[in-house]
């Protein structure tokens, strides 16, 4: 699998995580209105820093096991986001996304997001993409929506997060539905 990958949508670029990220992977990750929506509770600077070092050794591994790209904006560097495709079971892949609190509203998690399953489909021949997300996430849910995604049901008790277990909606896309 190729390895840096950079991705340039029309709003976006997606591009492999650097050490230099944490002051934007802490906006996002540490932030506890955008956290509420994701599967973990806000993290510090310890953990952003870690979670960047994780990505980056993960990415360089044979196979990959996940595409974990940050979300910049084309004229500019900085991280406003991150999108993920973690891969699971066969031609299967689980789709996750967050965008900094002051970037939301643009329309970047829809276009990292479809940038992201493009390239999932495309290049690495995913046959299913699948979301699961919070049932009160309703701007996240539309997100996916928009793209094409179809709702499969509930997974009960699915995240523990903010002290307590929340369910998700299961949506997915299958490749021949992908335009």
């Amino acid at each position: 699998m190729t390895y840096p990958i950079c991705i340039a949508s029309e709003a976006v670029t997606l591009r492999e995580f650097t050490r230099g990220d944490a002051d934007g992977v802490l906006a996002i990750i540490g932030d506890d209105t955008v956290t509420r929506w994701l599967s973990f509770d806000s993290r510090d600077r310890a953990q952003a820093i870690a979670m960047i070092e994780g990505t980056i050794n993960r990415a360089q591994q044979e196979p990959r096991t996940e595409i974990y790209l940050a979300v910049t904006k084309h004229d500019d560097d900085r991280v406003i986001g991150f999108a993920r495709i973690g891969l699971s079971g066969v031609q299967a892949g689980k789709l996750g996304y967050a965008i900094a609190a002051t970037e939301w509203g643009r329309g970047y998690a829809t276009d990292a997001a479809r940038a992201l399953i493009t390239y999932a489909f495309k290049e690495l021949g995913l046959h299913r993409i699948s979301a699961a997300i919070g049932p009160d996430n309703t701007a996240s849910i539309a997100v996916v929506e928009r793209l094409g995604f179809t709702r499969e049901g509930v997974l009960r008790d699915h995240v523990f997060t903010s002290g307590a277990w929340r369910d998700s909606v299961l949506l997915s896309v299958l490749a021949h539905e992908w335009n």
